[in-house]
């Protein structure tokens, strides 16, 4: 089997970013992340998951992650085979 990595942009809500973070660690378990400013104050989580190909699929990932409280939007950045 190929694995995959992923990462994503989360975009938190205002004032949930240490919050999205804890729940996102929790809930996914994913293989890295980190808290990035973008623009003055904006803040994003970049989050990397690593998977078998045949386990999950980006848009599960996306879709598990829309549902955590004080997460606002959610984008591929990048998906490539390991």
């Amino acid at each position: 089997m190929a694995k995959v990595g992923i990462i994503l942009k989360v975009y938190p809500e205002e004032g949930a970013l240490e919050k999205a973070m804890k729940s996102i660690k929790e809930k996914l378990k994913p293989t890295s992340m980190q808290a990035e400013e973008v623009a003055f104050g904006i803040k994003l989580i970049r989050v990397f998951f690593t998977f078998e190909d045949v386990d999950k699929t980006s848009s599960t990932l996306e879709e598990a992650l829309k549902k955590i409280d004080g997460v606002k939007e959610v984008e591929v950045e990048e998906e490539s085979l390991l």
